[in-house]
């Protein structure tokens, strides 16, 4: 069974939040106690928690945080609204942490008539619906994207798109999983995705974690593995869908894109449709998280280039809808993606 890379516990007024710290996985399992809206904030700036729709679960419980201290419901709601502002300046290119944020604001704003005691108790129930809901959904998009894998295949993917991305099942990797239990037989290739090694240390782990056969490579291995035949699709998740059908994901995502066009090797997005933003009509829109020099720069505590030389380290690119044969979601497939595609979608 995934692995629940967060959780709330005890109850509304002093209850706290507890997560695996996702920087140390996998040489050491560290469990984290979250009491403060700082140490959310933290945690989501550090990438101790991180994925797209856990990024929407964390800003749920992250309201938590921010409102327990709250004597009546207008402190309440004030408490919220700074709160969820403060969270929002965590990271800008995953959509979910926006969303999550407004589904705490919208259900304050219904619930404003209750008590503080009452109110918080009912946002407390939102913010756990919000996890509860994420793992149904991707169980849904696994299920969607089972069709999309034969027995035999081998399938990469990059970054990581697994429960500890998600409340508890995952995306990209959902699909495996499901296929897994479809009894399929497959193998996956696991980009190591610098500079943080996120495929490294966390898809691997998932994957073993749940027997399935997985093995790790560089990310500039992907187009010479394509070329030999020796991948037959490519799976990622999103942080953010564009109206169009553009999706930002892990930078590199996009080079595996064009790799796959040129060796006609079908690329899949697997996001819910949480992480479709349709007030953004394509990917030239979407906010491209910079981050700190150190991390390209070096790893952990190590150091491998000299000092003072020059760092670009955008987190994320741009795969244009053009690349991409289906985009997977919990309501359905976009094949391929586009304007009217993903807005059917939505019903």
């Amino acid at each position: 069974m995934p692995v629940k890379p967060i959780k709330w516990v005890g109850n509304a007024a002093d209850g706290h939040i507890w997560i695996i710290d996702q920087t140390r996985l996998p040489l050491e399992h560290v469990e984290l106690e979250l009491r403060e809206t700082s140490e959310m904030y933290d945690a989501i700036k550090r990438l101790a928690v991180r994925g797209a729709p856990l990024l929407g679960v964390s800003a749920g419980y992250g309201v938590m945080l921010g409102i327990q201290k709250a004597k009546d419901t207008p402190e309440l709601m004030n408490a919220l609204e700074k709160t969820a502002d403060y969270l929002a300046g965590s990271r800008p290119t995953a959509v979910n942490l926006f969303w999550g944020l407004k589904r705490m604001r919208a259900a304050a704003r219904e619930n404003s008539e209750l008590p503080a005691d009452e109110l918080r108790n009912r946002l407390l129930e939102e913010a756990i619906k919000i996890q509860e809901e994420d793992i149904q959904l991707s169980r849904e998009m696994g299920k969607n994207g089972v069709q999309f894998i034969n027995d035999g295949d081998a399938v990469m993917t990059h970054c990581n798109a697994g429960a500890l991305a998600t409340g508890g099942y995952g995306t990209a990797l959902g699909v495996f999983f499901a296929a897994k239990e479809a009894g399929k037989d497959f193998s996956v290739y696991s980009c190591e995705t610098r500079p943080l090694l996120q495929g490294a240390r966390l898809t691997t782990w998932e994957l073993m974690q749940e027997g399935i056969p997985v093995t790790l490579i560089t990310d500039s291995m992907a187009a010479a593995l394509m070329k030999a035949g020796k991948i037959n699709a490519v799976m990622t998740g999103a942080d953010r869908v564009a109206a169009n059908g553009d999706a930002a994901n892990k930078i590199g995502t996009y080079s595996h894109a064009i790799n796959a066009r040129v060796h006609d090797v079908p690329f899949f997005i697997v996001a819910p449709l949480s992480t479709i933003d349709l007030a953004t009509p394509s990917g030239d829109q979407i906010p491209i998280e910079e981050r700190d020099p150190s991390e390209v720069a070096g790893f952990r505590d190590v150091r491998v280039a000299p000092e003072g030389v020059d760092v670009y380290n955008p987190a994320f690119d741009v795969t244009p809808a053009q690349l991409i044969q289906a985009l997977i979601t919990d309501a359905g497939v976009a094949e391929p993606p586009n304007l009217e595609t993903v807005a059917a979608l939505f019903g």
